[in-house]
């Protein structure tokens, strides 16, 4: 925590997009998957529309999870399914990964050859078929700091309504990466929100 999480804390500047599309798009009763739980503010606020027993928040970041639980139980919503691991594409054949627990927890990632300064610890790994099939969200959100782009090799199940990712265009190769996470999730069904989008923060919903 720095003196300017906590500022934007205190005037709702924190994670502002994607508050307002949770506030804007979420329907109480909806089950929601959150990939990247950061302090748990999203999460948190989720559970206050649709019910803790309906979010499922997964973290990859083992420092942050004593906060995450914390934050959780403060704001009265200790049922959220908190789970640790590191969200993969069908392609990744290992159960755990590498990951890069930066100083600043909003910059933590999968561990990459530039990451030297960051500490490195093997994590477990969720496959994103599998969390799908389990938590069977109609809502899914994320901040996963560019893991995104492996999300999106096959398609999506028809009980997802909506979804909202924070893109990170520096972490790819190419823009070719956001053409295929929109083809994808097109072809699944879902279409450009422009309403609930803005900026890096991409929404899309079944109409």
């Amino acid at each position: 925590m720095t003196d300017k999480i906590r500022g934007k804390l205190a005037s709702g500047e924190y994670e502002g997009s994607e508050a307002r599309a949770v506030l804007m798009r979420l329907k109480a009763g909806q089950r929601v998957l959150e990939l990247g739980a950061g302090l748990g503010y999203i999460g948190a606020l989720a559970a206050r529309i649709v019910g803790a027993q309906n979010v499922t928040s997964v973290e990859a970041n083992p420092d942050m999870l004593a906060a995450i639980r914390a934050n959780y139980a403060l704001n009265g919503v200790a049922g959220i399914d908190l789970r640790h691991g590191a969200v993969v594409g069908p392609a990744y054949e290992g159960q755990t990964l590498a990951f890069a627990c930066a100083k600043q927890f909003w910059a933590s990632r999968i561990a990459a050859s530039e990451d030297r300064r960051a500490r490195v610890v093997e994590v477990p790994v969720l496959r994103i078929g599998a969390l799908l099939a389990d938590v069977a969200p109609q809502f899914v959100i994320m901040d996963i700091e560019g893991a995104e782009q492996y999300l999106f090799a096959s398609q999506w199940p028809r009980s997802v309504r909506q979804v909202v990712i924070e893109l990170h265009p520096k972490q790819y190769e190419s823009a070719k990466v956001i053409k295929e996470i929109v083809d994808m999730l097109s072809r699944s069904g879902l279409t450009y929100d422009p309403v609930a989008s803005r900026g890096t923060l991409l929404a899309l919903r079944r109409v």
